[in-house]
């Protein structure tokens, strides 16, 4: 009876967290955490609609404009020298 199980040491912080820690943070931090974890859960949801549309081939690019011809060694030296 003169030791105290970890049952009693947990009933205590969370008594002394309460009285000393405002009865408000807990619920404001459960309601942070519930918010992260929402948005987490819907950014899989976008990302998984990304791969989906992208395997359906709606957001292919097409290129019409060609590549500008590279500048042949002579051109790049005359313009080096002046």
């Amino acid at each position: 009876m003169g030791t105290f199980s970890i049952w009693h040491w947990l009933i205590v912080l969370v008594v002394v967290l309460v009285l000393f820690g405002g009865g408000g943070k807990i619920p404001k931090l459960m309601r942070d955490m519930g918010q992260g974890i929402n948005a987490f859960k819907k950014g899989l949801k976008e990302d998984q609609k990304a791969k989906d549309k992208a395997a359906d081939g709606d957001d292919t690019k097409v290129i019409d404009q060609e590549a500008p011809a590279m500048a042949s060694t002579e051109e790049k030296d005359k313009a080096a020298n002046g």
